[in-house]
């Protein structure tokens, strides 16, 4: 098994929580990057590049460690990309968009290993239940949507409003294992 000490690029609690429950060892150090999307980007290009920055910066600042790991996650509905809401009325309006439909959950994630950077992302459907008033005021007021893409986390009180997925569960927590995985194997080629 692959058990090499990676650098994750961020300080996301989520993201901590998979690394440790696969068993992979790791060091979490942010990042601190400007995410402002740039004119037209699309939900791919912008969570690849972002993921990449991350990499990239963190790879400088420490550049006798391991593989530097980057990712970016993004919630897509009908073309809108919904990063982490502004504030609990951004939370509140980006459950109301999501009630009921269908959406995608998209992470990029790059790896900088020896000056050597490998891209990729990972896309997971969504299907979210009909959500009340009520009960979005609710999942709004426990304060989880806060720091979360799209406003919701599947691994928290958001589950309870999760209907189905098609795809990588962890994509939607914020790191898709298996693709993480993939890259540090070497099996998927560099963009």
């Amino acid at each position: 098994m692959l058990r090499e000490k990676i650098v994750l690029a961020s300080k996301s609690p989520r993201r901590a929580e998979i690394l440790t429950a696969v068993g992979w060892e790791f060091e979490a150090v942010a990042a601190n990057i400007d995410e402002t999307r740039m004119g037209s980007e699309d939900a791919v290009s912008y969570v690849k590049r972002l993921a990449q920055t991350k990499a990239e910066t963190v790879a400088q600042r420490m550049p006798t460690q391991g593989p530097v790991l980057g990712a970016d996650t993004v919630v897509v509905i009908d073309r809108e990309i919904m990063g982490q809401p502004r504030d609990d009325d951004d939370a509140g309006r980006m459950l109301r968009r999501l009630s009921g439909k269908w959406h995608e959950v998209v992470t990029g994630i790059a790896l900088v290993r020896a000056a050597q950077v490998s891209v990729d992302h990972e896309t997971t459907r969504v299907r979210f239940a009909e959500l009340s008033a009520a009960e979005i005021d609710w999942y709004v007021s426990t304060g989880e949507p806060r720091d979360k893409a799209g406003a919701y986390a599947i691994q928290g009180r958001g589950g309870l409003f999760i209907e189905e997925i098609e795809g990588d569960y962890f994509n939607i927590v914020g790191l898709p294992v298996r693709l993480l995985y993939e890259l540090m194997s070497g099996n998927v080629s560099n963009l």
